[in-house]
């Protein structure tokens, strides 16, 4: 194929920029997330401020369509069981189960994303997502049911995981980590508050399928919003970019979620496993987190009956009940930001370098823990006819902000905390640990309020909360030590990458290596 001077010359610019050792070193810096040029008009942190908000918000709306389809179920509960004559117990497994689809997303999601971009991943998840609710609204057993809304969790959960890396694709988060968060993290609070809110008005109004229906009009708004999205994914510009020259794809650094079949197993399922087991800094983490998070998703089963039985709601009532949990996530987001200006401009200047050191970012979450454990006594002891039905409302909205808070402020720690490999196998950790503890308390939570009592089964939650709240101090205080001996710090991350780097080669594999696993994204679900 012929080449003009102009495009032999473009060419050469491009490969010149994606071999500069420069850009490699910033790239890995990085995590090997960004591997444009700071000053190329093509990276999407140079965008003009409109398209950087339009490729925002369709990430954020595919989010919210997941995220609403998933808990806009519960109110329909009732409904399920009757048609299909299901316990109460059976019918929630429609809950439970896209959470344990979900559950895999960390896992394969970032080597799809490294191969092919973001675009394909989410034009390509969301209508399989929308597809497995069609046939969710159109069941005729519960058996379809199930078996649809787990596969809609399956193929739908890398909309979950890849706005991480959408953000960090757009949004220059240095010294800002918290406040990145922040915003991620409302994304997927608010569908799921939403859910049930919006769902308990349709399920009185139409019945439980067009829970379904609607969750599938919310997905083809979003998609036809999100067709022109621009790619974001840096090496896939790049890639892009050789494709349009009619040229070889640029040599790129090695992908860091790995690129033969072992070393992607190891990143993303072999290190993961091994971490929760001898890595104190992760297992805390994801302690801290899969408790906050079995409590929170129990709450969409719990509160409706709760409600209902104690307080006579009706399932609109109920349903207005979650505005406090949108409240709540709201205010996390807000407070966390404060802190994170706040607490950077102070730390920043009482360090040598201008940096402040990481555990910065753990003070919302150490205010937050507090919030958790107040509400959960809170909502044990006054969800009773003796008292207005606002106080348990008022306790999940403070429930809610403690959780969000020490989300955020976990999240980000553990984002910086170990070199991208680490850091990748971490947040994959992290994830799928609280996604399963999700995915189960739904399914005790009315048997464990029936044996205990509603009071003493959450101070039970409150106990554990107790014995949680130290863990961001004691990160606080002995986090810089407990990195630096971590096998998964910078010299045992370097020496996998060597080993990682030679499988590549004696495979043949050059041409493939693609962008790093970390910037794929992780659930904040």
């Amino acid at each position: 194929m012929s080449s003009t001077p102009t495009s032999n010359s473009a060419w050469r610019s491009f490969m010149d920029l994606a071999e500069d050792p420069k850009v490699e070193a910033m790239a890995a810096s990085a995590g090997g997330h960004n591997a444009l040029s700071p000053t190329d008009p093509d990276n999407p942190q140079n965008w003009p401020l409109h398209r950087k908000l339009y490729a925002s918000s369709v990430s954020f709306a595919f989010v919210f369509a997941m995220t609403f389809g998933l808990t806009s179920y519960t109110a329909g509960v009732t409904g399920v069981m009757k048609e299909f004559g299901t316990s109460q117990q059976v019918a929630v497994l429609g809950f439970s189960l896209p959470i344990f689809g979900i559950f895999f997303a960390p896992i394969y999601t970032p080597h799809l994303s490294e191969r092919y971009g973001r675009n394909p991943v989410y034009l390509t998840a969301m209508p399989l997502f929308a597809l497995f609710t069609l046939g969710t609204g159109l069941a005729q057993n519960f058996a379809t049911i199930a078996i649809c809304r787990f596969l809609a969790g399956f193929f739908g959960g890398p909309i979950i995981v890849l706005i991480e890396g959408t953000f960090a694709d757009i949004w220059e988060g240095r010294g800002r980590t918290v406040t990145y968060y922040s915003f991620l993290t409302l994304a997927s609070f608010w569908g799921t508050g939403v859910g049930p809110l919006v769902g308990g008005f349709v399920f009185a109004s139409k019945g439980w399928r067009w829970l379904q229906w609607v969750t599938l009009f919310i997905c083809i708004a979003a998609y036809l919003l999100g067709v022109g999205v621009p790619e974001t994914y840096g090496r896939e510009i790049l890639r892009q970019r050789a494709r349009n020259l009619g040229m070889p794809p640029p040599k790129l650094a090695p992908a860091e979620s790995g690129v033969t079949i072992g070393g992607m197993a190891r990143v993303t399922l072999v290190n993961p496993i091994k971490m929760l087991v001898t890595d104190p800094i992760t297992i805390g983490i994801s302690l801290y987190l899969g408790f906050n998070f079995a409590v929170l998703f129990s709450f969409f089963i719990s509160i409706p009956v709760v409600l209902e039985l104690t307080y006579a709601f009706t399932i609109q009532q109920v349903g207005i009940a979650f505005n406090a949990a949108l409240a709540g996530a709201l205010l996390a987001a807000i407070t966390s930001i404060i802190l994170d200006i706040v607490s950077f401009r102070f730390f920043a200047s009482r360090s040598t370098n201008g940096i402040p050191a990481l555990e910065y970012r753990l003070l919302p979450a150490m205010i937050g823990g507090f919030g958790v454990l107040a509400s959960l006594f809170w909502i044990a002891w006054t969800a009773s006819p003796k008292y207005h039905f606002l106080s348990p409302i008022f306790g999940t909205l403070l429930y809610v902000w403690g959780n969000m808070s020490v989300l955020i402020s976990a999240i980000s720690y553990l984002f910086d905390a170990y070199p991208p490999r680490g850091t990748l196998a971490g947040l994959t950790t992290a994830a799928c640990f609280r996604l399963a503890l999700a995915g189960v308390m739904p399914l005790v939570i009315i048997q464990m309020i029936l044996g205990l009592t509603g009071s003493w089964a959450y101070s039970l939650f409150g106990f554990i909360a107790a014995a949680m709240l130290p863990l961001p101090w004691l990160l606080f205080k002995f986090g810089p030590t407990l990195r630096a001996h971590s096998k998964y710090g910078p010299g045992a991350m370097a020496m996998e990458s060597k080993m990682m780097g030679h499988e590549m080669m004696s495979q043949g594999v050059k041409d493939d290596m693609r962008m790093s696993g970390m910037s794929s994204g992780h659930s904040n679900v």
